[in-house]
């Protein structure tokens, strides 16, 4: 089991503006690394202020540059956006770029708004999903490819720049079972994540998952499981419920993001509360936020029960402040993670 780091890269209230967002992420990407974290993953989102990273493939080839180790994942890249020939040279070319370290998180999406303003149509995301796969599967692993679909047709072709190594690993953030069954071949591994409902909700969520897991053809218990949860490491009561706050702004951008008209002052999302909101300490309870016992505690309980191979951990949820965010990552390394070896052994053995 190892673990990565989940770099949203939202906007909010940021000192610096964008350029502080991207210098923030460098430095969390660097201590990460500094802390022994396998994989940085950076999301794809387009047009507000919920994340400035609209390429992960950009922001990943940037930390390549300021990184020698960490790997570096794409999380994800929405693949019903993109033209796949182009798309297929630039996960090479990064993967060049880092000297093999590219990981290939790929997903559908789900914001109708994003959709519409590349004139795509999201409820064929699942279709478009599985023509564009089969281009980038070609095109990464055997480094040609001709292919002639509902959505796209693409004559013989080969590519000069492709990974080394062949397919990166493969992660998904989509429960469909023929995607699940489509990326099989390469040993996909689910991305799962409960969001604010945090703990309670993940068994739960697993499970679903596991279901169109077998769904689509594949065995249930053999099933790989990567989490990402929301993390915040503090001994002060009033900074867990600040944290918590910055929580529930991310939520709430969320929620409101599925809808396709949204209320935006500029480029900022204004996104009104949830439909029943719980209180802050809901937020708080529901997450690994708290003392580094209480985080080690809840994170030994996930790890016995869900198995993960992955933990991607979000510290710098909301636009926290750098020196919030850093400093609990830093005390995750060097207080949650030994107390969690104490109970489950080396994490590098499970």
């Amino acid at each position: 089991m190892h673990f990565g780091i989940f770099n949203l890269m939202g906007y909010r209230d940021n000192p610096g503006g964008v350029p502080g967002v991207i210098s923030d992420t460098c430095e969390m990407v660097a201590a990460a690394e500094q802390a022994g974290f396998e994989i940085a993953w950076f999301a794809e989102h387009h047009f507000t202020n919920y994340s400035v990273c609209m390429s992960p493939l950009m922001m990943a080839a940037h930390a390549a540059g300021r990184t020698s180790r960490i790997k570096l994942g794409t999380g994800v890249i929405v693949l019903p956006l993109y033209h796949p020939m182009r798309v297929a040279q630039e996960i090479g070319l990064l993967d060049a770029m880092s000297n093999g370290r590219a990981v290939l998180g790929v997903g559908t999406g789900y914001q109708a708004y994003e959709f519409e303003r590349y004139g795509a149509d999201v409820t064929h995301k699942v279709d478009i999903f599985l023509e564009y796969w089969k281009i980038l599967e070609g095109a990464l692993s055997e480094g040609h490819v001709a292919f002639s679909g509902q959505y796209i047709q693409e004559p013989e072709s080969v590519f000069c720049v492709r990974p080394a190594g062949g397919m990166p690993p493969v992660y998904c953030t989509s429960p469909h079972p023929v995607i699940l069954k489509a990326l099989s071949k390469w040993n996909s591994t689910p991305f799962i994540t409960a969001g604010w409902r945090g703990s309670p909700a993940l068994p739960g969520i697993v499970e679903y998952v596991r279901e169109a897991w077998v769904a689509g053809g594949l065995d249930g218990p053999t099933m790989p499981v990567a989490l990402q949860q929301y993390v915040h490491v503090t001994d002060s009561a009033t900074e867990a419920l600040e944290a918590a706050e910055r929580a529930r702004y991310v939520a709430r951008m969320v929620h409101g993001l599925r809808a396709p008209d949204l209320h935006l002052e500029g480029a900022f999302f204004k996104a009104p509360p949830l439909p029943d909101e719980p209180p802050l300490e809901t937020f708080r309870d529901n997450l690994l936020i708290g003392s580094p016992e209480y985080v080690a505690e809840r994170l030994v309980t996930e790890i016995r029960k869900l198995k993960p191979s992955h933990y991607n951990c979000f510290f710098q949820f909301g636009d926290m402040p750098l020196a919030h965010a850093k400093r609990s990552l830093e005390r995750f390394s060097t207080e949650v993670l030994p107390l969690v070896e104490r109970e489950v052994g080396p994490l590098s053995e499970l």
